[in-house]
């Protein structure tokens, strides 16, 4: 498992410590709201922790927690997945997924977390490209996606919401 540094981030895969953080962070409402109708349950946070680790374990990459370097604050995860996500057009690279605190946001942050992570998958999987998924009234994650190199080829649903396909080329 890859640990990651930037300029102002640590990234560590994601570990059992982190559940405390995790709840706090799937628990407010303005992360959750582009992506799930309501806050997260322990549970829930719970079997995505499981989850989390074993990407890991079985692929060898998966969610990132994201620290601050000088205080170790949690701020947010971003990740290289394989969720096997039902939908059409189905995915058929890697899918690169982020969130952040409420805190965190706006600060430049998610973009320092996904370039760290871009730049790994680049260099580790040897993937043509990746992608990922976005709810069209989520501007902020449009506007990073776009920063880092997506582009849009598809609009869907999934699980009965609209959402944005992007995609971008390995450099």
């Amino acid at each position: 498992m890859t640990t990651l540094i930037t300029e102002r981030l640590t990234l560590t895969p994601v570990a059992v410590s982190d559940y405390d953080d995790l709840r706090a962070m799937w628990a407010d409402p303005d992360v959750i709201r582009h992506l799930f109708p309501e806050p997260l349950s322990d549970e829930d946070v719970w079997f995505r922790l499981l989850r989390d680790l074993g990407h890991w374990e079985a692929l060898g990459h998966g969610n990132w927690t994201l620290r601050l370097k000088d205080t170790g604050e949690h701020v947010g995860g971003v990740g290289v997945l394989d969720y096997h996500r039902v939908l059409e057009p189905a995915f058929d690279a890697p899918e690169l997924g982020w969130g952040l605190r409420s805190a965190f946001q706006g600060k430049g942050l998610a973009f320092e977390a996904v370039s760290a992570a871009l730049a790994w998958c680049d260099d580790t999987l040897n993937a043509p490209r990746t992608v990922c998924m976005i709810d069209p009234t989520n501007t902020p994650s449009l506007a990073l996606a776009a920063r880092a190199g997506y582009r849009e080829y598809a609009r869907t649903d999934y699980k009965g919401a609209p959402v944005i396909l992007l995609e971008r080329a390995a450099v």
